[in-house]
This record gives structure tokens, sequence and C-alpha cells, in this order.
């Protein structure tokens, strides 16, 4: 196994582990995200998409090879894309979304790499 692969598999292990965090600890993601949920249905939501969907993301991968890698490094890219955008947009320069983006950039270049 070379080193690509290894941080590929760290990638997708932590997206698998940011998932697992907030289906578990859904009200514990707004220390670093902002995002608070105001009721029930605002923690539902947070693990139905913070939870779940990463779980499943960062899941593909070990399931699917090397198409699933890709897959999950264009969806880091493209969430970068909206990020970088919207930090200036929203006046949200804060450091958890500079922290945020350089994790999104490095794993989804990672991931798309070919072998």
């Amino acid at each position: 196994m070379n080193l690509l692969m290894i941080l590929k598999g760290i990638a997708a292990i932590g997206t698998a582990a940011t998932g697992l965090f907030s289906l578990i600890k859904p009200t514990a993601i707004d220390n670093f995200t902002g995002i608070i949920a105001s009721g029930p249905r605002g923690i539902t939501e947070i693990r139905s998409i913070f939870g779940a969907l990463f779980i499943a993301l960062g899941v593909a991968p070990f399931l699917f090879g090397e198409d699933g890698y890709r897959i999950l490094g264009l969806g880091y890219l493209a969430i970068a894309a909206v990020r970088i955008v919207f930090i200036f947009v929203d006046k949200s320069a804060v450091s958890s979304n500079w922290i945020s983006l350089a994790v999104e950039i490095v794993f989804g270049l990672i991931l798309i790499i070919r072998k």
C-alpha cells in the first residue's frame, strides 16, 4: 500500500468519523460549525445530513474502490468552491471556516488523484 492510498483511507475514515460524531452528539457540532439545532427537527436534520450522509460518503470508497474515492473528493471540492465564495459574501471569515476550507481542499485533491 502506497502513501497516497493511506492518505485516501485517512480522508475517508475522517469523513465517516465526522458523521459518526454528528450522529451520536448532534448538539456538539455547534462549537465548530456554528449550526445550532433549535429543536428536535433540527437535531434530526444534523443526524441525517452531517451524520448518516457523511458516514455513507466515508464508507463508499471502501465499498466501491477508486470511483468511491473520486466521488468523495469531488464532493469535498464542490463544498470548498461554495465555501470560499460565501466566506466573503456572508462575511464569515472565522478560523473554523478557514480550517474547514483547507481540509476540504486537501482531502478533495488527495481523493481525486488516480493511483
